[in-house]
């Protein structure tokens, strides 16, 4: 047994409501400057839906994740390594700007500088790669709300695979507006316990961190070669055409580092967000992704995660070097609660066998509301449990999304929590006072952790959310020096990152901790570290990212006017009498 620790998300599809908070303070935070103008670490799609960049499951094209040669080993779906130095100065297998979005912003200067007339001018979109004007076509959530859905049918792989796999596929998919279900995915880098970015990175500049298994990019190893942009099946590395490096999400390391949860968690409005530490046996870990059946491989990560409850797992890890504070964190994890002892939540696509680290709670919220519109209770348990099955969101869907198909680990996270809110109910409206014996057995579970199911999945607090471990705290110094400009080549002027990976106060004199998206207006507007002295800088205004408080320079044209230039100081008055010589 070879014990590691891992900072691992969990996500309740049932409490987002699609509101892109996340994807937004995520955007300021981390990819506001140029040359990742289309670059979003976090986004959240729609189900179903072509998703970002579009049709990114279709691993039939885009060759991502691993596969089983003939022998049963793993093998890059993309290839080995005589294939990618074949292919090193041209790789075929990458989505280009129409996959995933050209950027945009408005002529808002037409606007202001418009002469009178009989015409109303109009902000009309320019391309931020080319600066020409652009017909906008497709954005990183074009299918928001099913919109275009019916237009595409086919386009979501997932429900693609549904629809050619399943007999009665064309009653289950239904894409009339009306009669569709529909919910929403955010999706981050799963951070995975065998990533494939990693192997395919040629450099060697993808790595994951063994303390906390994050996975990262060493910025000045990247040599651009775009090879683990093909290689990860989720498609969450991408490539900053200005610096010529690869970038992505870095589940906010330096926050992670003392104890903070990341950007996206601490802004969800609906707290759908779980973070906490997952203990694993290193040495299972590739005997689990090459499970030869698909639909055991959500079985196959769950018997890598490892009981921190265990006496002889603690003493391991303690033997491994990992500290008391992430043993106690994984013993209060809410990541391991709701993955391993109540298990509810999924893999997003474990068929890619790159043991993800970043689960979901399937959504039961369609099959309530639909069950409700029927004229039936949609909170009782009778009818939940013989709606699951046949109401408009198949079982099917969810499960080539979150099991490789497996229907039957889907089907039981979706009774669990149909039995957790049947009883709820009934204590709400002083009908009961705890659920049955029989009643919780039937799913598989028991009457206390049905009780604290609910505790964590519905009114949990700040603490209880995120489980971070403070053991770095001590180290808080020490990793605030690693980003001075001396030392790291994102961080200096004209550097790979251009100042913008940790924001422009990164390396300054506020730690990282205090370190936020509201501190610092001037991130807000430019695409260099802010700099006070410099007033002559030229600025360019992001909308998106502006918070509404004060005029930016660049917003409005600047002032011709007399009025607005400062008064010249007034002349002395002449000396008495007296005071002449």
């Amino acid at each position: 047994m070879r014990v590691m620790a891992q900072i691992a998300m969990v996500m309740n599809l049932d409490k987002c409501i699609g509101c892109h908070t996340c994807s937004v303070t995520c955007k300021q935070a981390w990819t506001n400057r140029g040359g990742v103008e289309y670059v979003w670490f976090n986004n959240v799609e729609t189900r179903p839906g072509q998703g970002y960049p579009r049709r990114y499951e279709d691993q039939e094209t885009w060759r991502g994740g691993w596969e089983l040669n003939r022998r049963g080993r793993l093998k890059l779906k993309a290839g080995g390594r005589f294939r990618k130095l074949a292919t090193i100065f041209s790789n075929p297998r990458l989505p280009d700007i129409k996959d995933y979005y050209e950027p945009w912003t408005y002529d808002y200067r037409n606007l202001t500088d418009a002469p009178l007339g009989e015409d109303i001018p109009v902000a009309e979109p320019r391309s931020l790669l080319t600066g020409k004007p652009m017909k906008i076509e497709w954005s990183a959530n074009w299918d928001d709300n099913l919109g275009g859905v019916s237009e595409r049918p086919d386009a979501d792989p997932v429900a693609e695979k549904v629809r050619r796999q399943a007999a009665d596929a064309e009653e289950k998919v239904r894409y009339a507006f009306e009669q569709t279900f529909m919910f929403y995915l955010p999706r981050i880098c799963e951070h995975c316990l065998n990533p494939s970015c990693v192997a395919s990175c040629p450099s060697g500049a993808m790595y994951k961190r063994t303390e906390d298994g994050i996975v990262l990019v060493d910025q000045d190893r990247c040599r651009g070669w775009r090879m683990c942009v093909s290689g990860c099946p989720y498609k969450k590395v991408y490539f900053n055409h200005k610096t010529g490096k690869a970038e992505k999400c870095t589940l906010c390391y330096p926050r992670i580092e003392v104890g903070l949860p990341t950007v996206c968690s601490e802004t969800c409005v609906g707290r759908l967000r779980y973070l906490g530490v997952m203990l694993y046996d290193a040495d299972k870990v590739l005997e689990a992704a090459a499970e030869p059946d698909e639909t055991k491989l959500y079985e196959a990560q769950l018997g890598v995660f490892l009981d921190p409850e265990d006496p002889r797992v603690r003493r391991e890890a303690e033997r491994a070097g990992i500290g008391h504070d992430w043993i106690e964190a994984a013993r209060n994890s809410p990541v391991h609660a709701l993955i391993s002892r109540y298990r509810v939540a999924l893999p997003l696509h474990p068929e890619y066998r790159t043991m993800p680290m970043v689960w979901y709670v399937p959504p039961l919220s369609p099959v309530v509301d639909a069950l409700a519109g029927t004229g039936f209770d949609g909170e009782d348990a009778g009818n939940l449990f013989g709606a699951i099955d046949t109401l408009r969101i198949p079982l099917e869907y969810l499960a080539e999304l979150l099991t490789a198909g497996d229907t039957g680990p889907v089907r039981s996270c979706l009774t669990k929590l149909a039995a957790m809110r049947a009883h709820l109910r009934r204590v709400n409206l002083g009908e009961d006072t705890g659920p049955s014996e029989e009643e919780a057995a039937a799913v598989g579970t028991t009457p206390a952790e049905l009780e604290e199911m609910y505790r964590l999945l519905a009114i949990a607090k700040y603490e209880e959310r995120y489980v971070i471990p403070t053991a770095a705290v001590g180290d808080a110094n020490r990793l605030e020096e690693s980003a001075l400009p001396d030392e790291c080549s994102l961080d200096f002027d004209g550097g790979p990152g251009m100042g913008g990976t940790l924001g422009e106060g990164s390396g300054g004199v506020p730690p990282v901790a205090v370190e936020n998206f509201h501190a610092l207006r001037d991130r807000q507007r430019a695409d260099t570290p802010a700099d006070a002295g410099v007033a002559s800088r030229a600025v360019r205004v992001n909308l998106l990212n502006w918070d509404g408080n004060g005029t930016p320079d660049g917003l409005f044209p600047p002032r011709d006017d007399p009025a607005s230039e400062p008064e010249a100081p007034a002349p002395e008055p002449p000396a008495r009498e007296e005071e002449r010589p």
